[in-house]
This record gives C-alpha cells, structure tokens and sequence, in this order.
C-alpha cells in the first residue's frame, strides 16, 4: 500500500492508472476506521483495479467545535488496517492540502435535503460536505466512489451535488453494518464507554419496531408508536422521522417504496445516527 500526503503525489500515483483506463475505487473516510469501512473497502476491490481510501477528519462539517476535538483520531491504527486488507492507496491530505489559501467553496442548490433532519440540527453542515467530498472527486477522479448507507442524507447530497457539478462518477450505496447486538458501526462508538454502549442498541431496536410496524400501520401512526417506544431509553432523542428516500420528505398518510426511518440521539453526549428502510421496493 502506497501513503500519499499531497495532490502530486497522488497524481504521480494515479495518472498511469487512469492512462490505461483502469478503474479506480474511491472510500472517503474520517479515520477511525472499522468493519463498516473495510465493507465499503472490499466492495470497491470487487468493482474496481485500484482501490483508494482517503483519511481527513473535515473541519468544515462540524458546527461544533467541541465535537471537532474530541472526534476520534487513529491514524496508525488505521494505515494497519488498511495494510491488512490489501487497499492500493491511502491518501492522508493536511487540512491546507485540501483547503488552500486560492480555494473556492463549492455552492450547490440542496433543496429541502439541507433543510431537515442533519441539516436542520446542524446548520452548514452539508455545505462542508459539499465542498470536501467534490474536492476529493476532482483530486482522485474516482470510477466509483462508495459511501455506506448508515449515513443516508449525506449520500442523498453527495447524489444531488454530483448531478449539479456534473461530476463523472458512479455512487454506490453498500448496505450500513452492524455488531453483534445490532447497534451500527460507527467511529464515534470509540466514545462510549461498555454501559452506554449496551444503552445505544435502543436505536436499532427502534427501528426494527418501525419496520414490523410499518406492516400495519400508517407512517404517522408508525412514528408516534416508535417515538413512545424510545421515550423509555436512557438516550436524549434529537431528530426521528420516516422520509421519502429521495426527497427526504416526512411520510404522512401513505407508505412509498423505500421510505426510511432516520434518527439522530444522543447516548451521553456522543451523538450518533441511524436509519432503516420500513417498506422495500418489492413490497410495493
């Protein structure tokens, strides 16, 4: 595996590469890296050549600067991993790297996506997702580039702002992974301490309700259900609601294909997100 630190490195690396039309698979990471990420990892080995993952704890999408401090940072730990299971390159950028002083911030037009859930309770935050991830793209120039499912309206912006950019490359959606109990990996588990951990596997049961709910009951009456079931946890509930899964509108009345249950709690003060689709496409 190669470590690159700097946009001409990478480009020395990449440019044969791209030269002989080979297929470069791109995983955009924070670091901190576990199950979830090598699952993105080895589906881009399946699908592409080569394979790159990039580490870069993004200072311009957290809005709170606390939450910026304490993110979990394991850089060796993490270029072990990578070793071990056979990624091609890592690419590890200084935030002047990838935020020079002549850099000018992407805008794009997200709609209603910016405006609920993460984006509502974490105002500017997609603004900052918007501007690594397609500085990212223009940097790798990745075939495909894989995100995991666990964070859902963060994968409906990267869609949306591909779409506007005009950028050439395919998004892939690899299904969120979890632990034994259910809970979802996250870098941010690294927080939790043994008893909050066991406490934060609410957040999937919630959802496996929802699902078995939504077989009966209307979304509205769905989420009500849902709402009471995790008043009971020792968890701090921010946002939980079921959205269409490509405008991310509340779900009311009716049921659609792929309408998703997404949620944001906090277990302590470390927040975590989760989400479950409650109806799939075959059932309608």
């Amino acid at each position: 595996m190669v470590e690159i630190y700097n946009l001409q490195e990478l480009n020395d690396q990449l440019s044969p590469i791209r030269d002989k039309g080979l297929k470069i698979g791109f995983v955009p990471t924070m670091g901190a890296l576990h199950d979830g990420h090598i699952s993105l990892i080895n589906k881009a080995k399946k699908e592409c050549d080569f394979v790159v993952v990039s580490i870069f704890v993004n200072p311009t999408q957290f809005n709170n600067s606390k939450d910026l401090e304490q993110y979990p940072r394991t850089e060796k730990e993490d270029i072990k991993l990578l070793r071990k299971n056979e990624c091609d390159f890592v690419f590890l950028p200084s935030v002047s790297e990838m935020y020079p002083e002549n850099y000018v911030a992407e805008k794009v037009d997200l709609h209603h996506i910016e405006n609920t859930m993460e984006g509502a309770h974490r105002p500017g935050h997609f603004d900052g997702v918007v501007n690594i991830v397609s500085r990212f793209f223009r940097m790798v120039q990745p075939t495909k580039a894989f995100f995991g499912r666990k964070d859902f309206q963060q994968v409906a912006v990267v869609i949306e702002m591909v779409k506007q950019l005009k950028i050439q490359v395919d998004i892939v959606v690899v299904d969120t992974k979890r632990n034994a109990s259910g809970l979802a990996m996250s870098s941010r588990n690294l927080r939790l301490s043994e008893q909050e951990l066991e406490q934060a596997v609410v957040i999937s049961q919630v959802l496996n309700k929802g699902q078995a709910w939504a077989k009966t009951y209307s979304p509205v009456i769905t989420l009500e259900k849902m709402k009471r079931y995790f008043e009971d946890s020792a968890l701090k509930l921010e946002y939980l609601q079921i959205v269409h899964p490509e405008t991310l509108n509340d779900l009311n009345q009716y049921w659609v294909p792929g309408a998703t249950a997404c949620i944001a709690a906090f277990c302590g003060d470390v927040r975590l997100i989760d989400n479950m689709e409650l109806v799939s496409t075959e059932e309608n």
